[in-house]
């Protein structure tokens, strides 16, 4: 698989998530928009999973074009044990998961809802993308268990 591009995401918890610097295995998943429906569901699954993530040494990230502040409200409001990063920048272009979407005939640009897994060295190990919120939490969990 390929590497990482080099991003760059300001965390809720006062750091920086630097891809060209990672120390630990990564599950970085992205959402289109914090404190809505769908993107809620996904935190809060991601969260009950966190544990079982740490246990195979994985640190889990969130992350969207939000502020970080909004970041930091959707955090408190679910209780999230894991940070969430803000993309002020172009990371999501980088990844390719900024993309053309369409709701009642409107077009605009948002997040392709995606999820990397990456090694230390910053090899992806594994990318979903367009993902479906029901099970996803499991389905990476799931692959992350075999390796």
């Amino acid at each position: 698989m390929k590497k990482i591009p080099k991003i760059k995401l300001h965390l809720t918890n006062d750091k920086e998530f630097d891809s060209s610097n990672i120390k630990t295995p990564t599950v970085l998943f992205f959402y289109p928009k914090a404190l809505t429906g769908g993107c809620s569901v996904e935190v809060a699954d991601f969260q009950n999973y966190l544990n079982k993530f740490k246990k195979l040494g994985f640190q889990l990230i969130g992350a969207s074009k939000d502020s970080v502040e909004r970041n930091r409200k959707f955090l408190e409001k679910y209780q999230l044990k894991y940070p969430l990063g803000s993309d002020e920048g172009k990371n999501c272009e980088k990844l390719g998961i900024w993309i053309e979407k369409s709701m009642y005939g409107k077009k605009y640009f948002g997040i392709d809802r995606s999820t990397f897994v990456i090694e230390k060295n910053g090899k992806i190990l594994n990318q979903w993308n367009k993902v479906k919120v029901n099970g996803h939490a499991q389905e990476v969990y799931n692959f992350c268990k075999e390796l």
